[in-house]
């Protein structure tokens, strides 16, 4: 007999669209996340092209019928250690860390974080901010309930800190939280592991980290963020509104042998961002070619041009400092000075992607993301477990929600609807 139940590996926007359609199909879904919070890349975001719609009022109420919904088991800070069996009767083993944090009991008064006397690199904000061995990712994270860092908590290094629990009133710190290891049997599997961006400090010419007003994609996101550590102004590592802005479209397409297709609109999205913060802010866009799909998103492309980019074709771009600002030098010599660059680096598969195919013995294509058939966009070489969103290559929110669905829909008719 086939088991109902059905497994969902990762917790972004894909992920959390599956498991909603399928709990509304009345199957039991356990959804795994390995971070702390849920949502993916997509809570990194203010707004979301080509719309421009409010990233939070689209993402949020998923994420609330999540959390409400009794068909779904959220499992944040956790992950698949061991799978076996066959489609309808998958076996596996999952492994839950310890978050050292009542989800019950605490209520996310944020009163803990003070007192903690360890500072730490923000990871969530790109390191633009800092956070304590206790921590949320950002304001509005959710489940809305910290996490200890333990690694980096001053317990672990033999000192009797209780900072945190002094000043938590509601018992909700929990030291001697332990890992526990979960077992169970699901019909059908969903990978929704989602994307990271490569490191722009592996192309060295155009100065990432060399210069300190390079500024990655997601560290830009973050900055124009109405909960990011700059709560929205777009500023230089000075503290200061930039005057001009350089956004470099295809770094590292050469390297990585792909085009990572959202890259076009999502500076696109950045420009926009700038000319409504900043008044009188010169944008230029450096491109090798531009890729634009859809007629929404030509409209929305037009609309941004019209508002003033320099828009600069060149297959060459080097970078350097040019006293307080920085240097852009392209064909025949020509330059353009700025006080603000950021870099669109390649879309790549997440870390945890290689892990997951051995785990799962999935396939991958050349650049590593997960394997589809031809003829199926959503269909691993292995029966019954199924590819959705950017965990199969770079795609637009659209064809990630399009995705989830579709996965959705053939995890529902295997262990049968």
């Amino acid at each position: 007999m086939k088991e109902k139940n059905i497994l969902v590996i990762g917790a972004g926007l894909a992920g959390i669209e599956a498991s909603l359609l399928c709990a509304r199909a009345g199957r039991k879904v356990f959804l795994i996340e390995k971070e702390p919070y849920f949502g993916g890349s997509v809570i990194k975001s203010e707004e979301v092209f080509p719309q421009m719609e409010c990233a939070t009022c689209m993402l949020a109420p998923k994420q609330s019928e999540v959390l409400e919904n009794k068909n779904i088991e959220l499992l944040t800070l956790s992950e698949v250690k061991e799978i076996k069996g066959e489609p309808g009767n998958f076996q596996v083993k999952i492994l839950k860390k310890a978050r050292y944090v009542s989800l019950v009991n605490c209520i996310g008064c944020a009163a803990c974080f003070e007192p903690c006397p360890v500072s730490l690199d923000n990871e969530f904000e790109e390191g633009l901010s800092k956070r304590k061995a206790i921590y949320l990712a950002c304001s509005g994270a959710l489940p809305n309930v910290p996490a200890i860092d333990m690694k980096r908590c001053l317990r672990a290094k033999g000192e009797d800190c209780q900072a945190c629990k002094e000043a938590c009133m509601f018992d909700a710190i929990i030291y001697d939280d332990k890992d526990e290891e979960l077992s169970v049997t699901v019909g059908s599997i969903i990978i929704a592991t989602g994307f990271r961006l490569s490191d722009p400090g592996k192309f060295p010419d155009l100065g990432y980290k060399k210069f300190k007003n390079i500024f990655s994609a997601f560290e830009f996101e973050r900055l124009r963020a109405s909960n990011g550590p700059t709560s929205g102004e777009i500023l230089t590592r000075d503290g200061n509104p930039p005057k001009s802005i350089a956004f470099i479209h295809c770094v590292g397409r050469e390297e990585k042998g792909y085009c990572s297709q959202i890259c076009c609109l999502y500076l696109t999205k950045f420009a926009h961002y700038a000319l409504d913060k900043i008044p009188g802010v010169k944008v230029y866009q450096f491109y090798k070619e531009l890729s634009i799909p859809g007629k929404g998103s030509q409209k929305f492309f037009q609309e941004v041009m019209k508002k003033g980019i320099n828009l600069i074709r060149t297959e060459k771009l080097s970078i350097s400092e040019n006293g307080a600002g920085l240097r852009l030098t392209y064909e025949d010599n020509k330059t353009v000075d700025v006080d603000m660059v950021v870099l669109a680096p390649p879309v790549e598969p997440h870390p945890g992607a290689k892990e997951i195919a051995q785990l799962l013995k999935l396939e991958q294509e050349q650049f590593g993301f997960f394997k589809t058939t031809e003829l199926n966009p959503i269909e691993s070489n292995r029966p019954g477990i199924f590819i959705a969103g950017c965990a199969q290559g770079p795609n637009f929110m659209q064809d990630v929600i399009l995705q989830a669905q579709a996965a959705a829909g053939a995890a529902l008719h295997l262990t049968g609807s």
